[in-house]
């Protein structure tokens, strides 16, 4: 079923149609791919940007502008791990941005250069350009998140177990597919679970290609990728087991949830709806996403023509199989979350794309390759149009946390400094400040004892709208940008007041 590719006699093949302009092979273009990738980041996304809540989180772990924000039970610590050489060195965000993205476009290089005996130049270049263009790639690219990476090492597994059942002996196959299952789950464990899924199936059921050998790395993977994750399960939470359980109560609760229409209005340019009852701003930013079926069925059609369609099978298998726990278990959506399942469908959406244009020319009709260049001219039209959107939303969040965290400087709130209430984890970390809270998700501090710490250091509450909670009975209200800060009595209140520290 994965045996190697049927080839036709050279004869056969008309001499316009010979694939001349792709004979260098494929690493120019995939070094192409990965420039782009890189250029449009650093020139769009890095400049100006700030980072994000859950960045905040995930950057405050292994250095930053504060100390260690809470780590609640859905998260693992996969991205602290990718961006402490940076962050332990330095607090600069553009210094971490531009790292991520330089690391981000040679990571997409080899997870696409993985499959560069499996697929034709022609799809395997299309395949790395279409998924580095949509907008949560790029916006995602030098972003102090897990999802990306959770793509381009679902990329790199799928395209090291193609290999390794294509008959491909070597070691450096398994211990790949391996390896790159553990990075995904080092990441999100969730995410490596669904990945390594049905490439255990295959490896396992695959009739006359089975890999017990391959099944087994997989599943080491997952487990060596899961065991930070685990590990903090049993020390926090009394086990794995209690911490999925908690981490499904933070995230609404997992179980049936038909989020597909969640997702088609966040393609919009929302980075999170959550609670998705936002009408369809913009009905044109879906619509290559409604297009995906049909296009994907076209690519494994045309795959199985040229004798890859197992191939296109396995990546279409293992993209949909990321994606059902986003689309039907979770209420609620962000783009980012399939960024994993767009990586793989591109390959088949590539094949397709390549079967039109080649047709087009074999009958050297310019309507035939006129028409999908003009189509995937807007698409990109499309993705670049949000991509702008995003980025001016995010920028603008970005200034309020940073406004907002000055204000507090300027009221004497600074490092040692604690910051609670609405939006405390990322102003705290623009403040300089840990965050505590005494209630929600993230609550690590009761209210007795944070009134107790803002006796030693300044201790800032943070309210947006109506009333203020108990804790802050007795405090001094400064207002805020878009609030009001409730300073505790302590050092908070006598550097506002003027009085003695």
């Amino acid at each position: 079923m994965y045996g190697t590719r049927p080839t036709r006699p050279v004869q056969q093949v008309p001499v316009s149609t010979r694939p001349v302009r792709w004979a260098a092979g494929p690493l120019p273009w995939l070094t192409a791919v990965a420039l782009l990738f890189a250029a449009v980041q650093l020139a769009f996304v890095v400049p100006g940007s700030g980072l994000s809540w859950d960045e905040t989180v995930y950057v405050s772990q292994v250095g930053g502008n504060a100390p260690a924000a809470y780590f609640s039970a859905p998260r693992a610590r996969g991205i602290s791990y990718l961006v402490a050489p940076v962050a332990a060195l330095t607090t600069s965000t553009t210094a971490v941005r531009t790292y991520l993205a330089l690391l981000s476009a040679a990571a997409l290089f080899g997870a696409l250069r993985i499959w560069r005996t499996v697929l034709p130049t022609p799809v395997l270049a299309g395949a790395g350009a279409l998924f580095a263009a949509l907008w949560p790639t790029l916006f995602y690219g030098p972003a102090a998140m897990p999802n990306l990476w959770c793509a381009l090492g679902s990329l790199a597994a799928t395209g090291w177990t193609v290999r390794t059942l294509r008959g491909a002996s070597r070691p450096a196959e398994t211990t790949g597919a391996a390896s790159a299952v553990a990075l995904v789950a080092l990441m999100r464990p969730a995410d490596g679970f669904w990945l390594a899924l049905p490439l255990m199936f295959a490896a396992v059921l695959v009739p006359g290609r089975r890999r017990p050998g391959l099944g087994a790395a997989l599943v080491g993977g997952l487990v060596v990728g899961c065991a930070p994750w685990t590990a903090e399960a049993f020390a926090h939470y009394g086990g794995p087991v209690a911490r999925f359980h908690r981490a499904g109560e933070i995230q609404g609760g997992l179980g049936w949830n038909f989020a597909v229409d969640d997702h088609l209005r966040a393609l919009a340019g929302r980075t999170l709806c959550r609670p998705c009852d936002i009408g369809w701003e913009s009905p044109a930013t879906a619509v290559w996403w409604v297009a995906l079926p049909l296009l994907t069925t076209g690519g494994i059609v045309a795959a199985r023509r040229a004798g890859r369609g197992p191939v296109a099978l396995l990546a279409t298998a293992t993209g949909v199989s990321t994606a059902v726990p986003y689309l039907f278990l979770v209420e609620y959506a962000a783009p980012r979350f399939l960024l994993p399942a767009y990586a793989l469908l591109a390959v088949p959406v590539a094949e397709y794309l390549t079967h039109l244009f080649a047709r087009g020319q074999r009958a050297r009709r310019r309507v035939g390759t006129v028409v999908p260049a003009l189509l995937l001219a807007a698409h990109l039209g499309v993705q670049f149009s949000a991509l702008s959107h995003v980025i001016r939303t995010s920028h603008a969040t970005g200034a309020r946390f940073a406004a907002v965290a000055g204000a507090l400087n300027g009221m004497g709130v600074r490092a040692p400094c604690v910051v609670s209430g609405d939006d405390a984890v990322p102003i705290a970390y623009y403040a300089g400040c840990a965050s505590r809270q005494t209630g929600g998700h993230d609550a690590s501090i009761t209210p007795e004892a944070l009134r107790d710490l803002a006796r030693h250091v300044p201790v800032a509450v943070l309210v947006t709208g109506g009333a203020a909670p108990p804790v802050t009975r007795g405090s001094h209200v400064v207002p805020l940008p878009k609030g009001r800060a409730h300073l505790l009595p302590g050092p908070a209140v006598d550097r506002a007041r003027g009085g003695p520290l």
